[in-house]
């Protein structure tokens, strides 16, 4: 099957399970898929009810319920991949942006994530090491992929203190979870404007999420290359 063929159905499987599950489904969805990496970004994705707790500044109640639900849609999206995309997926990393109705998924198959250079691909993942030491401590890896000229995709490993990794163990990942989520945003956030000069593009959206058992974490830059 044809890539932009695979990446039409996974957006419209995306479309439909979010609907049946969370009673909205998003207005948009952007599927790419590439050899060991899936990324889907989807806007337009905040239910009634939701609005009206964010209204409440209830936006971790939102989180917590949509991290809830996820637990139940990953392996079916999993499956999906598998099937259309073949690709055996190893990682997969979710976060949401309640404020701008966007979401995101990136699922990550075995083994090593295919690599290329780009320019000023060393400033970007030193600024990122940057934020993940002001954040817990710089992380003992960061690499990043330009999957294409509106994804970029940065895999960090090695970043959590003994604090977290004993919350973790202790069973609080939820809690871990949304500290981290407000925290990190706020550091990638403060530092926009550096990361659009250096990837000559705007940042459009951006997302985060961790892998804690595994000391890992994924972020994606949704960008608009700038001419």
């Amino acid at each position: 099957m044809e890539k932009q063929t695979v990446q039409k159905e996974l957006s419209g499987f995306v479309g439909r399970l979010l609907r049946e599950k969370f009673g909205k489904g998003p207005e948009t969805v952007f599927s790419t898929v590439s050899d060991t990496v899936v990324t889907i970004y989807f806007t337009g994705f905040l239910s009634p009810l939701e609005k009206s707790l964010m209204q409440k500044d209830r936006s971790l109640y939102v989180q917590e319920t949509r991290d809830l639900l996820m637990e139940t849609l990953i392996e079916e999206i999993n499956v999906f991949i598998h099937q259309y995309a073949d690709l055996t997926v190893n990682k997969f990393y979710y976060d949401w942006n309640l404020e701008k109705e966007s979401g995101m998924f990136v699922a990550i198959g075995e083994g090593a994530v295919a690599t290329s250079p780009y320019p000023n691909q060393e400033k970007v993942e030193k600024a990122i090491m940057r934020i993940t030491e002001k954040a817990e401590k710089q992380p003992e890896a960061v690499f990043s992929h330009l999957i294409n000229e509106r994804t970029l995709l940065i895999i960090r490993e090695g970043l959590l203190i003994n604090i977290e990794k004993e919350l973790n163990r202790l069973g609080f990942q939820e809690t871990l979870k949304l500290a981290k989520r407000n925290l990190e945003r706020r550091l990638i956030g403060e530092r926009r404007q550096e990361f659009e000069q250096h990837t000559s593009a705007q940042i459009v959206d951006y997302f985060v999420d961790w892998d804690f058992d595994h000391d890992k974490s994924a972020i994606l830059f949704v960008l608009k290359p700038i001419k």
